[in-house]
């Protein structure tokens, strides 16, 4: 492959691909969960820690794997095919595709919020509880433009990323300003006095106080939105094949793209706590807390602003998810784990086939009506996966400990374990509390077992 992108690509699609629709929206459910400002605040302060120090040990990998595939690559060469493959079966049924088709329709109920029309318009279709509409018809449309774009070459889909991304990171910014300086009634001593007590409150019939199990539920309930709002900066690591100097750029673009998005997500959400009260954040219209913020500040003008904001965001955010999973299938056929077809490049030295394939999944996930309540329920996935490719860092210094590396983990071995309490953490009150997050995750990945057998029983090149 061509190395075509640079460190200030690679730190955009970083960047690009975690600011999607998440940081717009968790915050209200979080506060339902939690009750207080300082609780908000833990979490994503936690969720920052994690995101981090997961970014720094992945740098390891990538230095000593610096080709396609990224995660994918890591696990197959540690742990061996059967976990790439679970892995890169994930990705592609839900994680990868489902994240895509989530934040395209975000994309479009933002627009909607803008053109009304798109809202009131009858189904185009609707048998039951299934309809199609035209805001998913718009999703559909943005991610088969988007995947059309980045057909044609890196640059394209480059430029597109690096334009959207910038554009948000300023609004953000610009966002966050305006939040500091123009807020007239300041509520953030108000949401920070209820201390470390906790409250909770997820059908508006009253505050609760809460302790004990309910509360240990409500953190790792918490953590669902703000997990998910702060993940896919791994992408950048499928594309490393194309990235100038992969040893020191990718784990260069890893650490500093993750924690100047966290550095924002810490920030928006001191102005969300200052610009609104406790209830006004928790039950903001359909969550979009970001959007109430806005109004507060600058009235019906600051919701049409963050509106635009939004659709700016998410538009980027499924740009750079569609630029880089398509690495990671091209790479499995050619390990002969996918199909054969997503294995060559077109004339503009990317995957088309891969691309497509890709593209048309998360466009039929848009009609589902199912991937917003997966996408809640992969979080555990998510953090599973992250976890074993974590471990796979101390793993390998065990395994082989006199592998050249060209880049070691900064604080090898606190980071790790770091990552790994966090998790370990997180995923085990997700099981004892929270167990409708965890069950779709577990039967999606015991789903592809039978999937890998067939395919490793043929044992074949790749799949006809």
């Amino acid at each position: 492959m061509n190395r075509q992108l640079k460190l200030w690509d690679a730190i955009m699609i970083v960047m690009g691909s975690m600011i999607g629709s998440g940081i717009f929206i968790v915050s209200s459910d979080m506060m339902r969960q939690l009750g207080s400002g300082w609780w908000v605040i833990i979490v994503w302060i936690i969720t920052a820690i994690m995101t981090v120090s997961a970014a720094i040990c992945y740098g390891e990998l990538s230095a000593l794997f610096p080709k396609a595939g990224g995660q994918y690559t890591y696990l197959t060469e540690v742990f061996g095919k059967m976990t790439g493959f679970l892995y890169g079966w994930s990705l592609f049924t839900v994680i990868q595709t489902g994240t895509i088709a989530a934040v395209a329709v975000a994309f479009g109920k933002f627009t909607a919020y803008l053109i009304p029309e798109l809202n009131n318009a009858p189904p185009l279709y609707e048998n039951g509880s299934f309809k199609i509409t035209w805001i998913q018809v718009l999703a559909m449309f943005i991610i088969l433009v988007l995947t059309f774009i980045n057909t044609k070459g890196v640059r394209s889909g480059k430029m597109i990323q690096s334009f959207f991304t910038s554009s948000k990171i300023i609004a953000l910014i610009l966002l966050i300003i305006g939040g500091i300086f123009m807020i007239k009634e300041n509520h953030f001593s108000e949401n920070l006095s209820y201390g470390l007590s906790s409250y909770q409150n997820l059908k508006g019939l009253g505050w609760t106080d809460i302790s004990g199990g309910i509360l240990l539920g409500g953190i790792a309930a918490a953590m669902v939105g703000s997990v998910f709002s702060s993940v896919a900066w791994e992408n950048v690591t499928f594309i490393a094949g194309e990235i100038e100097n992969p040893k020191r750029n990718v784990v260069r673009a890893m650490v500093i793209g993750t924690s100047l998005v966290m550095v924002l997500y810490l920030l928006c959400n001191y102005v969300y706590l200052a610009a609104l009260s406790r209830d006004e954040i928790a039950f903001a219209v359909n969550d979009r807390v970001a959007v109430a913020t806005a109004h507060k500040i600058l009235g019906e003008t600051g919701t049409i602003i963050m509106a635009i904001l939004v659709m700016i965001s998410t538009f980027g955010c499924v740009n750079g998810i569609v630029l880089s999973g398509a690495r990671v299938f091209q790479r499995m056929a050619k390990d002969g784990l996918f199909l054969k077809q997503a294995i060559p490049n077109n004339k503009y030295e990317v995957p088309e086939r891969s691309l497509w394939l890709q593209g048309i999944w998360a466009s039929l996930l848009c009609l589902s009506g199912q991937y917003g309540d997966l996408l809640d329920m992969i979080s555990f996935v998510i953090v599973l996966f992250y976890m074993i490719t974590v471990f796979a860092v101390i793993w390998l210094r065990f395994k082989a400990p006199t592998l050249d590396r060209p880049y070691k983990t900064a604080g090898y071995p606190i980071v790790p374990v770091i990552y790994l309490v966090i998790g370990a953490t997180f995923c085990i009150l997700l099981i004892l509390y929270k167990p409708q997050y965890t069950w779709p995750g577990f039967i999606l990945i015991i789903l592809g077992l039978p999937v890998y057998w067939l395919i490793n029983k043929k044992k074949a090149s790749p799949i006809e």
